[in-house]
């Protein structure tokens, strides 16, 4: 420490896996510190005594670091010393990325300059409880993904030996055994009924994880208000509405804005001006691909239930797309719909209105 100072600190955090990079500025636009720490209790525990040394000194410490996995991490921890803790929006703030000297060491320095001038745009963090169901939300649709391919490659196994199966016949013992029992017999295979054995039970232990999962998460949105009213929307079912309202928690951050809730979940068409001409483009994908995943799941349930909602106007909107552009945009455009409806819902804490979908003043009743 080179001396001592009083008034404003503020500290870049270049963090990695393994270590992080610190920087510190005072408001005379020196550099007091500028360091190197493990990713260990030990560095963590080293960086807050410096930091405490300094605030010992009259300083007022600043932290600022960029969203990465472990960002939270350090924002938890460091609070706990009582430092104010600021979460870049990477996707915001380009200074770093674009800069031509990338070294830890830089990039510390520049984000505790720009901390000091206010011009870093903040990354909203969910509450501990929404990052926990996000958690599980992840685990369930990694073990999903991981039963789809198995089912795969066991289609794609069978057909190599001349045996059509259909989906439905994964689903039952008594289906899966004549399975076996049709590569147990056949005349070019004499050890692959072993391989179809172990992919079946590979699929049932998924299964079972699966359905630990979903129970887990369902406990834990029991008393969930968001989910009970998502749940109200025909088409919506528990593991839809935990993911939205996973990642929809905080409603109040987008200011009333439906437009900057359908940007956040990253369903709205591009953009694209140039003199007087304006293109609209694919999605931007910019949000949480589980929430845009989740609203499209919401979109195909709402169009099953046609004993429901086949008179909606939502969803003749929809039939008549799907004949002029094809069914994939007009799910994404239903799945717009359904975002600004849940919009709604959320902010007036209102369950869902099927009435409202029959008539024209729809637009005017969700706006």
């Amino acid at each position: 420490m080179s001396k001592a100072e009083t008034g404003r600190l503020c500290v870049g955090v270049d963090l990695h896996k393994t270590q992080f990079t610190i920087c510190a500025l005072n408001e005379d636009g020196e550099y007091l510190l500028e360091k190197q720490y493990p990713t260990k209790e030990e560095g963590y525990s080293e960086f807050a005594r410096e930091m405490h040394r300094f605030e010992e000194q009259g300083c007022s410490i600043e932290l600022a670091v960029e969203t990465t996995g472990n960002a939270r991490f350090l924002k938890n921890r460091m609070e706990s010393e009582f430092f104010a803790v600021k979460v870049v929006n990477t996707n915001r703030f380009k200074v770093i990325t674009m800069s031509t000297k990338k070294t830890d060491a830089n990039d510390a320095a520049t984000l505790a300059f720009y901390l000091m001038k206010d011009m870093l745009p903040e990354a909203h963090l969910c509450s501990q409880t929404s990052e926990e169901i996000r958690r599980l939300l992840k685990t369930r649709s990694v073990l999903v993904q991981s039963m789809v391919k198995i089912k795969n490659q066991i289609h794609g196994m069978m057909l190599g030996y001349g045996i059509e199966t259909k989906a439905a016949q994964l689903q039952s013992k008594r289906k899966r055994q004549e399975l076996i029992n049709d590569l147990e017999d056949h005349n070019f295979s004499a050890y692959t009924a072993p391989s179809l054995k172990v992919m079946l039970k590979i699929l049932d232990d998924l299964s079972a994880e699966i359905k630990g999962i979903e129970k887990l998460l369902e406990e834990m949105v029991t008393s969930n208000e968001d989910v009970a009213l998502l749940m109200t929307v025909p088409g919506i079912g528990i593991n839809t509405a935990t993911v939205i309202a996973a990642y929809t928690a905080e409603l109040e951050r987008f200011e009333g804005n439906y437009k900057k809730f359908a940007s956040y979940v990253g369903i709205i068409p591009s953009v694209h001006n140039s003199n007087e001409t304006t293109h609209y483009g694919r999605i931007t994908k910019h949000g949480p691909q589980e929430l845009r995943t989740a609203f499209v799941q919401a979109a195909l349930g709402m169009i099953r239930l046609t004993n429901v909602s086949s008179e909606w106007r939502i969803i003749k909107e929809y039939q008549r797309r799907k004949g002029d552009k094809g069914s994939g945009r007009a799910i994404i455009a239903l799945a717009r719909k359904i975002t600004r409806i849940v919009f709604v819902m959320l902010s007036k804490r209102e369950g869902f209105n099927p009435t409202l979908m029959r008539y024209e003043q729809e637009i005017q009743q969700t706006a």
